[in-house]
């Protein structure tokens, strides 16, 4: 099994110790180091290159968007994965994060399975951002619409399973959910990314809450 580096950067020590205990209760997951500041960040980041970086926002010396343009923006020649952490809802904070190279933003109060789930879809090349902010992302970077898509494309297993990942469901709930292998949901979702044209999860949301408020 390939183990994950984490480096968790945030100043408030509560916050750095559960997110480990969250972390290294999972086999495939590992915190290789802890920092309180967005410099110490960086400078820990270049040196142990971590698979993924947690960064929160607000930070003393350099935020979290500040250390996310530094390790992953446009012009880094070797970028790592940048996950952007908070507790404020806020959606410029999570646009200037994902224009700053940012391959996830979740809400501190998502719960473990969403933030295990992040670090996961981040290896994979994949992207996460919290639920509840999706959408308004969506409409305001100017993203295309993907509400006018046909949801009779999909079969009625994928349309279960794009409803449950808009309803911010782990790959491991929709499993439980559905009575089927994690391995199999990863599956469908590849399926149903091919047939819309969609890059990632956060887009399958994304059409998931247009096409059921278009009604079905």
């Amino acid at each position: 099994m390939t183990t994950t580096r984490i480096l968790i950067a945030d100043d408030q020590e509560v916050v750095r110790r559960t997110l480990c205990q969250i972390f290294e209760a999972e086999d495939d997951l590992e915190v290789v180091g802890e920092v309180a500041d967005g410099e110490s960040a960086v400078q820990r980041a270049r040196e142990l290159r971590p698979d993924v970086v947690l960064a929160d926002v607000r930070m003393p010396g350099r935020d979290g968007l500040s250390v996310t343009q530094e390790l992953a923006g446009p012009e880094v020649a070797d970028p790592l994965r940048v996950i952007v952490i908070t507790t404020f809802e806020l959606d410029e904070y999570a646009r200037v994060a994902l224009q700053n190279g940012a391959c996830g933003f979740l809400l501190k109060r998502s719960g473990p399975g969403l933030l295990i789930e992040g670090v996961r879809a981040a290896v994979s090349g994949d992207m996460l951002i919290s639920p509840q902010m999706t959408m308004r992302l969506f409409r305001q970077m100017g993203l295309p619409a993907v509400g006018g898509r046909r949801p009779t494309v999909l079969t009625e297993r994928e349309w279960e399973i794009a409803r449950l990942v808009a309803e911010a469901k782990t790959n491991l709930e929709i499993a439980e959910a559905l009575g089927i292998t994690a391995g199999t949901v990863k599956t469908h979702l590849r399926s149903i990314q091919r047939k819309l044209g969609l890059c990632n999860r956060v887009a399958i949301a994304a059409w998931a809450w247009e096409t059921s408020a278009e009604g079905r």
